[in-house]
């Protein structure tokens, strides 16, 4: 009997040390994901996607963690519905197929407290491929509004639109985009 008690001790430490991060759920009030590319070399444009959601990871004893965004394609905008009509059509983000863009991290590095890059794998239209973000803010801190923790960060990366099918009008249409994401999530 005893060799069953040790046995399930083991297997609940085992346990307990592969979901030792703590957990947040992404807060779509205040998370936003956005884009820059040069319009027809006249001006850089921005746009952003207003509705974000996943889940974060965290183990800051570890220096580890997991990142699982979903960018709601069909909430992109940029300030004009025409334009945003197009953005969501079969021509670009084709938003009723494919009605999120992905991103899921595949590791974190930290300096020290300070996390500063997360790299992980895009996915838009079904295709995948690696991105590395550069982390510019990283911060937790209690809120007394949730009365929870709450960890908020801000990164950028910059990707080749044409590697993912939205290549449409390039060379005119600037085909290197800047990414940009606010995301703050609360403690589960």
């Amino acid at each position: 009997m005893s060799r069953i008690t040790t046995a399930a001790a083991c297997l609940i430490l085992v346990q307990s040390a592969a979901s030792a991060g703590d957990l947040y759920k992404i807060d779509s009030e205040h998370t936003f994901s956005s884009f820059e590319y040069m319009h027809w070399g006249l001006s850089l444009q921005r746009g952003r996607f207003d509705l974000n959601s996943g889940m974060i990871e965290l183990d800051m004893a570890a220096k580890a963690g997991t990142i699982d965004l979903d960018i709601h394609s069909g909430s992109v905008d940029t300030g004009s519905d025409q334009f945003n009509k197009v953005l969501r059509s079969d021509i670009f983000f084709d938003a009723t197929a494919y009605p999120k863009i992905t991103f899921k991290s595949t590791g974190m590095q930290f300096d020290g407290d300070n996390l500063t890059q997360v790299s992980g794998d895009l996915t838009i239209k079904d295709v995948t491929r690696p991105v590395s973000f550069e982390i510019t803010h990283f911060a937790c801190r209690f809120m007394f509004i949730y009365l929870k923790p709450a960890c908020g960060a801000n990164g950028f990366a910059k990707i080749l639109r044409s590697d993912f099918g939205l290549g449409r009008y390039a060379p005119f249409v600037g085909d290197d985009v800047s990414l940009y994401f606010s995301v703050e999530a609360i403690k589960e």
